[in-house]
């Protein structure tokens, strides 16, 4: 890929989404188990309380269709408010699913006993919270909760912090110096046509070359 100036950018690192859901039996825990998801290290990018159809569960929980818990399931996460999250970090589908814990909550609290299913959760069905199994159920479920989301990956703040350094910074600083040189009447309006003009990644339009076959 192509940087500010023409030379290679440094490789792409990318920040993971994942889709949360504090459930109705949690509900009322939502503000401190939002501030476990920020002190674990996780952005919130988008967040939205509501309340879930029936319908709209089945939509949601459509792979777990047919197995014999599925109509609980549907009534359990329709039956009151759930606030979804969309959380980013690195690692973020893994690390949240080991933040939460295992589905059962009872037996979370004999293996997991920190996990926040076993301090929030009561049983099998009502855990408190649900966490995205993989990539492609993550930009499915945020999509869902999230239509007008757009799910493209994030450059990490080391990404970012490196790329400006590199491309944007020494471009500036030429700026920069010769707007103190000039010493222009408005210097913003002056910054900015010398930003345009001497853009380097701006294309270059050269005069075409007419052969004697086309005059």
């Amino acid at each position: 890929m192509e940087g500010f100036g023409g030379q290679s950018s440094p490789p792409r690192i990318y920040v993971e989404r994942t889709l949360a859901i504090i459930k109705p039996d949690a509900i009322d825990k939502a503000e401190e188990i939002e501030n476990i998801i920020l002190k674990s290290g996780f952005t919130i990018l988008q967040k939205r309380k509501l309340q879930l159809s029936p319908e709209q569960c089945s939509d949601f929980y459509a792979d777990q269709y047919g197995k014999y818990f599925f109509p609980s399931l549907t009534a359990f996460m329709s039956s009151g408010p759930v606030v979804a999250l969309m959380l980013a970090r690195d690692n973020a589908i893994a690390h949240w699913k080991s933040i939460i814990g295992p589905a059962n909550s009872t037996k979370a609290r004999e293996t997991h006993p920190e996990c926040l299913r076993a301090k929030y959760g009561t049983s099998e069905l009502q855990n408190a919270l649900h966490g995205s199994e993989s990539f492609q159920a993550a930009v499915r479920e945020i999509k869902f909760m999230f239509p007008t989301s757009i799910i493209e990956p994030l450059p990490s703040r080391e990404e970012n912090e490196e790329y400006l350094s590199r491309y944007i910074n020494p471009v500036l600083l030429r700026g920069l110096t010769e707007l103190c040189m000039n010493k222009p009447l408005n210097p913003c309006i002056w910054l900015a046509d010398w930003l345009i003009k001497n853009n380097p990644d701006q294309p270059q339009i050269c005069d075409a070359v007419i052969t004697e076959e086309e005059q």
